[in-house]
C-alpha cells in the first residue's frame, strides 16, 4: 500500500494491459457512499490496476440517490460505488440503474447472491455490517453513568445531549436504524421511542460514519453507527466499547451499482469487476475499514464483527428499498420526530 500511495504522489500514471482511458476525457466518474478513507483507497488501487484515472466523489447515500435523480435524463456519474443496499434497490426500481452480472458475480456468499437477485440483477453486494453503537468509556467513567446495553437505554434521561445519530434523509446508516427500528418494535412504538431519543441527540449528522467518530474523540458519549465503523475507530486507539443492542439489531449490504446511460458502460462495468474481487474488496482493509466482504475468497479483516454472533432482524430489503416506503417512513420522522429546520 505505502508503495502504491508513493507512486501515486509522484504522479506516475500506469497502462496496465493496454487498457484505454475512458471517453469523456478519460475519466471514469464515480459516487461513492463509503467512508471517505476507503473511496480513495478505491479509487488509488482500480486506477493502478487499471491505468484509467477516475474522479471519486464521497457523498452520503440519500446525496447519490438524490444526484441520480436530477441527472436521470443526462447522468453525469458512471459509477455508484457503497452505501446501503435498500437505497440502490430503491434506485433499480426507479429504473436509475442498468443490469449487469460481473464475472465474479458466482464467487460472492449466498447473501449476496440473493442481493443481486432482488435487485433484478441491477446492484450487486460488495460488504456487509450489522448496525450499533458505541460509547466514550473514559467520558462514561468520568461522568459516572452505567453503561448501555440495549436500544432502549439511549432514551434514559441521563444521556440527555450526549448522543449523536445520523439523519435518514441522508445517511443509509440512519434509514437502516428507522427500518430496523420499526422491524423490531413495530411502527407506532419505533417512533415513540425515536422521539424520545430525540430528546437525548445533540446532533444528526449527514455521514453514517461521524456519529461514532465524534464519540471517539470525546465530542460526544454515545454515538450510534454501524459496528465496522466503530471497530476502525477503536484500532486507531479511541476509548471506545461497541455495543450490539440487546434486543437484536439490523444490518447492511453495501452495493454497487451502475447508472442507466452511463457515458463509459464498458469502463463501469471493468470497475464492477474490480470492486467485486477479492483484490478489490481488499481495499477495505487496507484503508481501516471492517466490513464482512462478500466475495467468499477475499479475505475477512481481522476486526470484521462477528455477524453469526449478533443478534438480528430479518431485515426486510424489498419493503424498505420500495421508494413509497421509504418516502412515507422519512415523511413521518420529518414531521413527528426531527423537523428539517431544527
Amino acid at each position: 500500500m505505502k508503495s502504491l500511495l508513493a507512486a501515486l504522489s509522484a504522479g506516475l500514471i500506469l497502462w496496465v494491459g493496454g487498457a484505454a482511458f475512458a471517453q469523456n476525457g478519460g475519466k471514469l466518474s464515480v459516487l461513492c457512499a463509503a467512508d471517505e478513507a476507503w473511496c480513495g483507497a478505491m479509487q488509488r488501487a482500480y486506477e493502478l490496476k487499471s491505468g484509467v484515472q477516475t474522479v471519486m466523489v464521497r457523498k452520503s447515500t440519500g446525496e447519490v440517490l438524490d444526484q441520480i435523480r436530477r441527472e436521470k435524463n443526462a447522468p453525469t456519474v458512471d459509477v455508484w460505488w457503497g452505501g446501503t443496499g435498500d437505497t440502490h434497490l430503491q434506485a433499480a426500481s426507479e429504473d436509475l440503474l442498468e443490469a449487469y452480472a460481473s464475472v465474479h458475480e458466482t464467487e460472492v456468499l449466498p447473501w449476496a447472491q440473493n442481493f443481486f437477485a432482488m435487485s433484478g440483477g441491477q446492484a450487486a453486494g460488495i460488504y456487509a455490517g450489522a448496525l450499533g453503537f458505541a460509547y466514550n468509556s473514559e467520558l462514561l467513567q468520568k461522568q459516572g453513568l452505567s453503561a448501555p446495553t440495549c436500544w432502549k437505554d439511549l432514551i434514559s434521561e441521563a444521556y440527555r445531549g450526549k448522543i449523536v445519530t445520523p439523519n435518514p434523509n441522508y445517511s443509509g446508516t440512519a434509514f437502516t436504524m428507522l427500518a430496523t427500528l420499526v422491524q423490531l418494535f413495530g411502527e407506532d412504538e419505533a417512533f415513540s421511542y425515536m422521539m424520545a431519543l430525540n430528546r437525548n441527540v445533540t446532533d444528526y449528522t449527514r455521514a453514517g460514519s461521524a456519529p461514532v467518530k465524534a464519540a471517539a474523540r470525546g465530542e460526544a458519549l454515545i454515538g450510534i453507527s454501524f459496528m465496522h465503523d466503530a471497530v476502525t475507530q477503536k484500532e486507531a486507539g479511541a476509548p471506545l466499547v461497541i455495543v450490539a443492542p440487546c434486543e437484536g439489531t439490523g444490518y447492511e449490504i453495501g452495493a454497487v451499482s451502475i447508472i442507466r446511460g452511463a457515458k463509459n458502460r464498458d469502463e463501469a462495468r471493468h470497475f464492477v469487476d474490480f470492486a467485486l474481487s477479492p483484490e478489490g474488496q481488499a481495499t477495505g482493509a487496507a484503508a481501516g475499514q471492517n466490513q464482512v466482504p462478500s466475495n467468499a475468497k477475499a479475505v475477512l479483516p481481522p476486526g470484521a464483527p462477528d455477524l453469526s454472533l449478533i443478534k438480528m432482524v430479518d431485515y426486510d430489503f424489498a419493503t424498505f428499498g420500495n421508494p413509497e416506503e421509504r418516502g412515507r417512513l422519512l415523511l413521518r420522522f420529518d414531521t413527528e420526530v426531527h423537523p428539517p429546520s431544527q
